[in-house]
């Protein structure tokens, strides 16, 4: 009998315990270039900074298409997603009641770029211009595209190309193929743009980059239990090498109003 009477806590304590499996879904966009394996060895340092705040298990899943990564959001089934683009995180909290935890550092931008030799100076003479961005569904088209409109700029009445993958704007602008371009802040061409001696002609306005966004079963006292631990990573030099593995300078906790206005100002 009491075997029999222990077995309902035995029960209830697995129950418990399975409950608290919980799963980090990745998404580097298109640029990322990794596979499974090394997304969950990149990023289970995060896992377990997280787990550790709200004493669970958190697992890495590889969201390789935005597909996956919009269904898993639908259906309830990452329980944490960080995710670029940030259109993505903005999504699930708008559409799938998702909580904004953090976004990281530096934020993204939209870089308006020249070759060297050009001889536009100011962003008004982009004006009738051959322009090159990424393909037009992309997130940062759409990213530049708002920064332009709100500069006066509207794109469906330039000439505008649009192309596959961010380097190729590299490639159009250095072979006279266009005049100016457009580029995510964070990208690899815009990182070495200047260093190669060719000019930034404009930056816009900043919005998050990377956000981290959690299930509406995490409860507000462990979101902030979360965001506590994310903060406090530049202060350890194990918390310094997880951020350096990533790829970020540092998590910011202060960025959910403009998570919230971002579809909006994207036109989605």
């Amino acid at each position: 009998m009491a075997l029999m009477l222990g077995l309902p806590v035995l029960w209830s304590g697995a129950v418990h315990a399975q409950a608290q499996q919980l799963v980090l879904a990745v998404s580097e966009g298109t640029s990322g270039g990794l596979d499974h394996a090394q997304v969950i060895t990149k990023y289970q340092g995060l896992a377990e900074v997280i787990g550790r705040a709200i004493k669970a298990k958190v697992s890495v899943v590889f969201a390789r298409e935005f597909t996956q990564l919009e269904e898993g959001m639908q259906t309830g089934r990452f329980d944490f997603v960080i995710a670029r683009p940030s259109d993505y995180p903005a999504r699930g909290m708008r559409d799938y009641g998702y909580s904004y935890v953090a976004s990281t550092k530096p934020d993204g931008q939209c870089f308006i770029i020249v070759p060297k030799d050009s001889t536009l100076k100011s962003l008004s003479e982009i004006k009738g211009k051959r322009i090159v961005l990424p393909e037009q569904v992309a997130y940062m088209s759409r990213f530049c595209a708002a920064e332009l409109r709100d500069q006066g700029i509207q794109l469906d009445k330039e000439r505008v190309q649009f192309v596959r993958e961010q380097a190729a704007v590299g490639f159009y602008l250095d072979n006279k193929f266009a005049d100016v371009g457009g580029v995510a802040s964070y990208s690899g061409l815009a990182r070495k743009w200047e260093k190669d001696g060719n000019r930034v002609l404009h930056k816009s306005i900043a919005q998050p980059y990377f956000p981290l966004i959690a299930n509406k079963k995490i409860r507000p006292e462990q979101l902030k239990a979360i965001q506590a631990e994310l903060l406090a990573l530049p202060d350890t030099e194990a918390g310094k090498e997880l951020l350096k593995r990533i790829g970020v300078e540092r998590f910011d906790t202060s960025s959910e109003l403009r998570m919230r206005e971002l579809l909006k100002w994207l036109n989605l």
